[in-house]
């Protein structure tokens, strides 16, 4: 990236007012989500440099908000947004999710997350790095699931990904608060180690859970087929180098 902006297929990310910067995390989750088609209201939770917001975007005709605690963050999603072509679907809200849903009557289809998650972890210097990293800085577990059970339509999906680490905890609160397990996708990082990372899609209503594995690179560190196929409609693979 000599230029400082991430280059997609349809869009580039500008990222330098943001303290969390794109990843593969996100990647990952924007390119998982199962859109149908159907959905008219999506939120992303956090949304940093927009980079989910954009990504469901390019895949749905929904119209999307955004949400990010951290004032540049949003003022860098704003930005990012109006330089793509969906900039007219997709509004961002300088607000905590519990600020948010105070006064929000609309009802999503979709809610998306990359949420903060390290709480016992060594916390770094920077106080918007630590908010998107650290769940006690500013957005825990619980106040995901709590709130989005108050925004989500009947049929709604809410989908995380999370270290493979944290992803029992998140589920056990889930099962708590009324969700149902939908999918979950165990990341393995390299053929050989184990799981990094979770994929989880949850819903209201109880249906019959889908379990998967993807593997993001091969032995000799080249990416993986299954990591292929599924960024494929992002990720212009001759701009990409090895991570």
């Amino acid at each position: 990236m000599p230029d400082g902006i991430f280059h997609f297929k349809q869009f580039s990310i500008r990222q330098d007012k943001c303290a969390m910067k794109v990843g593969t995390d996100a990647v990952l989750l924007g390119s998982w989500i199962k859109l149908d088609g159907t959905e008219k209201n999506l939120l992303d939770i956090g949304t940093g440099t927009g980079v989910l917001a954009l990504m469901v975007a390019q895949r749905s005709n929904a119209m999307i908000d955004a949400i990010d605690v951290d004032e540049l963050a949003a003022v860098q999603a704003r930005e990012n947004a109006d330089h793509s072509k969906w900039a007219e679907r997709i509004q961002i809200f300088p607000l905590s999710l519990q600020d948010f849903i105070i006064h929000q009557k609309k009802k999503y289809d979709h809610i998306i997350s990359n949420p903060p998650y390290f709480d016992q972890a060594f916390k770094a210097p920077e106080a918007a790095r630590n908010a998107a990293r650290h769940r006690d800085v500013s957005l825990n577990f619980e106040e995901i699931l709590s709130g989005s059970t108050r925004i989500l339509s009947d049929t709604g999906k809410l989908s995380v990904i999370l270290p493979f680490t944290e992803s029992d905890k998140f589920l056990d609160k889930a099962v708590q608060l009324g969700f149902h397990l939908n999918r979950l996708c165990n990341i393995i990082t390299r053929i050989g180690k184990p799981g990094k990372r979770v994929l989880i899609e949850l819903g209201l209503s109880a249906v019959k859970s889908e379990y998967s594995e993807l593997i993001l690179k091969n032995e000799d560190l080249s990416h993986h087929r299954d990591y292929l196929e599924l960024t494929k409609e992002y990720y212009p693979w001759d701009y990409i180098s090895e991570e």
